[in-house]
């Protein structure tokens, strides 16, 4: 008789049968053949193909059709989903002390209140003041005026025919200096005369020509900087008889001779240049204390700066910032505070400020008994008020008060059973209301220093603080007029100028060198002019009214200065300096075709559609990608010489093994295939048509056709993937927390935010740092090896 059929297995028993071997019985891995654990982001749909090409490895045929989709459907519900890695793998609030950028940040802000605030008005350029002579005298003065930059050629002439002598002037320039990035920044003097530099610092100058000797023409010295930062700036030229020879006279008087004088930088990753106009203003600022202490990096293995790593590097960092700090405040304690009188006034006002550096530091008021330990102990025991100043303030700075960016208020205690009648806890048992009282007002600090760390990875500011002691820091509605207020500030600018040059890749160090044979007008400076390009793009969206997240991957028009103009082969902008230009619509796409892109991801020799497809890939879609399981050298371009770069790494990429990842890649990549290395449109190579389709399989299953790089910029502009992945990656960047962490829902809800509000990048932040700062989930440690932190001595 017929025997009864078998009942079909479920993905889990077939799994068991073919998969467990390798992947381990939960996924876990460990194995030879597979040892990192099942996780991921692929869809079912990608899931099914990849088993039926690849799984399992010694025969890919024994799970086809309907058993591989069962498979991919237990994996998906099992491991990729988003509720299985909700269960997998819980997303908790890591404690968090402050990050290498968090820490500079704050040291530089908790110095800086006690200075005025800095100023960065609208005009730009600084201001210069004109001198009859070699002397800064006002009854020599005879022109003030703006200029744009300091670049001048004044050849035998003077700068005012009429009121300066040619043998004989001299002008000073004053105003500030912002910094775009954090680093070392080189600064260089040209001229043939006598000059001198001051930034960040009024006593001592940075370059000091003042006294010539020699034939030197350029004078040197480097400063380290933190980005989104105004500084001082002062700049000193004088023509007279030093260094000129002056041998040789016409009725008495010294023939002219020529004169000039550049100030020029050399930015963390940039050229040397004149100092742009962009970056220079006239209005004087304050100086702003900037650490040197070296710190080891933060840990970015998730993707973004978090502070939940401990060790021995790092502790001895803080110590020795600390003792940096302290001495630079101790040396410059008169220029911090004000102080007239005897010695008695002067050790007052030393207390004052050791309680007010604490309380700035901790990010609200001292509890008596912190007061006594961090500064009435400390002048009532050391032998001079300066070495009570001094511990005090390493005491602070080295508290994890200050280190940590929120340590949490303890509970408020219940009242004991014994209380005696005439306790304010005999009520009935009710609360202590001043523990209460105190509970709250703790917990308005923390909001506003989550509000503040979010926005400006810095300490609240004045206003912040007030609000937060009157308990104004309760509801979204309180919070918002602070967080659009913030959202003005300099620092603010910085933080989102850094998460762009993150989400572009493009935050450390690139070699944009190319084959000067083949490009040899792309030199280093319209690489650098390039940057600055990109840098202006980003910026003109996101500052912009509607701040428009789909013109970053739509609009056309991008700023160009005339090098970059000549180098593209465009009309020369009539303005100085950058000018939007606009680019063949036909062509041209936003970030996605922007000549800084397209050369950064490609290779010296050509192009690199596989560095362009991973970008596409884990910036814009939000795909987690593996590292490929072995290096593999590229397919030599003259080994193959008549194959095209997309042939080649068709040809090179074909294997099983090396698609489960290149079936995303390469068809994102090749969209961007008729921008040679350099960004510049091309329509063939090695006489062929440039073949510039692609594809995408979308997370719900749909597959997608691009014919060029438009079609894919239209499709990314419209996507709720590439929206929530920005939405993702903006939270993390901002929140240093996984998004998870605040709910299984609330990536969904900010990306429907962020729809509904046409994509405003600006209101995305607001709606960020406001949520997560009145979400207040418990913080946890992450893993045993991070030791709590030190208790204040």
């Amino acid at each position: 008789p017929p025997q009864p059929q078998a009942a079909p297995q479920n993905g889990q028993q077939i799994f068991a049968q073919l998969c467990a071997s390798c992947h381990g019985s939960a996924g876990q891995g460990g194995t030879q053949n597979c040892p990192d654990p099942l996780q991921g982001d692929r869809s079912i749909l990608e899931l099914t193909r990849l088993i039926e090409e690849t799984m399992p490895e010694d025969d890919p045929t024994k799970c086809v059709g309907e058993q591989a989709r069962l498979v991919a459907a237990y994996i998906h519900e099992g491991f990729y989903s988003p509720t299985a890695q909700a269960r997998n793998r819980p997303a908790k609030v890591e404690l968090s002390r402050l990050t290498v950028r968090q820490y500079q940040n704050v040291l530089a802000d908790l110095i800086g209140s006690f200075r005025s605030p800095p100023v960065w008005g609208t005009e730009r350029g600084l201001r210069g003041t004109y001198f009859k002579a070699r002397r800064f005298r006002r009854e020599d003065q005879v022109l003030e005026r703006l200029d744009r930059e300091v670049n001048f050629d004044f050849g035998e002439d003077s700068p005012d025919a009429e009121n300066l002598p040619p043998h004989e002037f001299s002008i000073r320039w004053q105003g500030a200096l912002l910094a775009p990035d954090t680093g070392d920044y080189e600064f260089v003097i040209r001229t043939e005369h006598a000059a001198r530099l001051w930034v960040n610092d009024s006593r001592q100058p940075l370059i000091d020509a003042w006294v010539k000797s020699g034939n030197d023409t350029e004078y040197r010295a480097s400063l380290r900087l933190l980005g989104g930062r105004v500084y001082p700036l002062k700049l000193e030229f004088s023509k007279a008889k030093q260094g000129v020879d002056d041998s040789a006279k016409s009725g008495g008087v010294p023939l002219p001779v020529p004169a000039s004088i550049t100030l020029c930088w050399r930015p963390p990753q940039g050229v040397l240049e004149p100092i742009p106009n962009r970056a220079l203003s006239p209005v004087d600022s304050p100086e702003t204390f900037v650490v040197l202490t070296p710190f080891p990096p933060d840990d970015r293995s998730v993707g973004y700066e978090r502070g939940s790593a401990i060790s021995k590097a790092w502790d001895q960092a803080t110590t020795d910032a600390a003792l940096e700090a302290a001495n630079a405040i101790v040396e410059r304690f008169d220029e911090l505070v004000k102080v007239e009188g005897d010695a008695a006034p002067q050790l007052a006002a030393r207390r004052d400020f050791c309680r007010r550096f604490a309380e700035r530091a901790f990010r609200r008021p001292l509890t008596e008994e912190l007061q006594k330990i961090l500064v009435d102990r400390q002048f009532e025991s050391a032998p001079s008020p300066e070495i009570a100043l001094k511990r005090s303030l390493l005491l602070t700075l080295k508290s994890p008060r200050f280190l940590y960016r929120e340590v949490a208020a303890p509970p408020v205690p219940s009242p004991p059973s014994s209380a005696p009648p005439s306790s304010p806890l005999a009520s009935a048992g009710a609360p202590d209301q001043s523990a209460q009282s105190s509970a709250n007002r703790d917990q308005q600090y923390d909001i506003a220093a989550r509000l503040a760390f979010a926005l400006w990875d810095s300490l609240p500011d004045a206003e912040l603080l007030r609000a937060a002691d009157a308990g104004e820091l309760a509801t979204p509605a309180q919070l918002l007029p602070h967080a659009k207020r913030m959202l003005t500030d300099l620092r603010a600018k910085a933080k989102l100028r850094e998460f762009f040059l993150q989400w572009l890749k493009i935050d450390q160090p690139r070699d944009l060198a190319k084959n000067p044979a083949e490009f040899a007008q792309f030199t280093p400076q319209i690489a650098a002019d390039l940057r600055a390009s990109l840098d202006l793009f980003v910026d003109q969206v996101v500052w912009s009214p509607d701040a428009d997240f789909r013109r970053l991957l739509l609009d056309t028009s991008l700023p160009l200065n005339a090098p970059l103009a000549s180098f593209f082969g465009l009309p020369q902008p009539a303005e100085p300096g950058f000018t939007p230009a606009p680019l063949d619509p036909d062509h041209r796409a936003g970030i996605l075709t922007h000549p800084y892109l397209l050369a950064a991801f490609a290779y010296t020799d050509g192009t690199s559609p596989i560095h362009r497809g991973v970008f596409v890939s884990r910036s814009l879609l939000g795909r987690a990608l593996r590292p490929p399981p072995e290096a593999v050298a590229p397919v030599s371009a003259e080994a193959h010489a008549d194959l095209t770069t997309r042939e080649r790494i068709a040809f090179q990429t074909k294997p099983a093994a090396c698609m489960t990842c290149h079936d995303l890649i390469n068809p994102l990549g090749f969209t961007l295939e008729q921008f040679d290395a350099v960004g510049r449109f091309r329509s063939q190579e090695k006489g062929k048509p440039i073949d510039a389709t692609g594809g995408y399989l979308t997370r719900d299953g749909q597959q997608v056709h691009f014919a060029g790089v438009q079609d894919l910029a239209r499709f990314l502009a419209a996507s709720p993937e590439t929206r929530t992945a920005f939405c993702a990656q903006l939270f993390h960047h901002t929140i240093k927390q996984p998004v998870r962490a605040y709910g299984p829902t609330r990536l969904d809800e900010l990306q429907r935010s962020f729809t509904d509000n046409h994509c405003h990048i600006r209101k995305l932040l607001v709606e960020i740092a406001v949520g997560a700062a009145l979400a207040n989930p418990p913080p946890t440690v992450a893993s045993q090896k991070h030791p709590e932190p030190p208790s204040v001595p």
